[in-house]
């Protein structure tokens, strides 16, 4: 357990700063008033997402190998946490759906049908639901979470100076 106690904590403090993300967004109207740049303002939740990967691996290479780190072990450490983080994703996006922002759901539905995205309530209601959130966000999570740390893993491994 003290091998992978890093990466539970930064997939727990990733989950925590997913929940503040969504409570901002709810804040700044883009669940609701504003939900028409929802679409694009959401993406940059890549921003804090990759600097917590890359956080999380630094104090892994720094708390737990000593200050050096290879590519693989960072790897490895980056697939854990990804996994970890996807894992949670599910209970995240519950809090997000049904506690943080519970409108949601029906505001983007409303909104698809509105300007033509979708045709009928019932195929935005196919795609704006908890449950296909979930699954995405749990697919999402470890994909993006391997390439940001296949990436940051060239930058913050430890170079072999023979």
């Amino acid at each position: 357990m003290k091998n992978i106690s890093i990466e539970i904590k930064w997939a727990v403090l990733f989950s925590i700063m997913t929940l503040l993300w969504m409570v901002l967004e709810k804040l700044c109207g883009l669940h609701g008033k504003y939900i028409d740049y929802h679409l694009y303002l959401t993406n940059l939740f890549a921003i804090p997402a990759i600097w917590f990967m890359v956080l999380a691996l630094r104090d892994k290479k720094k708390n737990f190998y000593a200050g050096q780190m290879s590519y693989k072990q960072g790897l490895i450490s980056g697939i854990i946490l990804s996994a970890f983080i996807a894992l949670l994703s599910p209970i995240t996006q519950w809090v997000i759906s049904y506690i943080i922002t519970p409108e949601y759901f029906p505001n983007v539905i409303k909104r698809s049908v509105e300007i033509g995205y979708y045709k009928t309530t019932a195929e935005a209601e196919a795609n704006f639901n908890y449950k296909n959130y979930a699954i995405n966000s749990t697919i999402f999570a470890f994909i993006f979470g391997v390439v940001t740390t296949a990436i940051a893993m060239i930058f913050i491994r430890t170079k072999n100076t023979k």
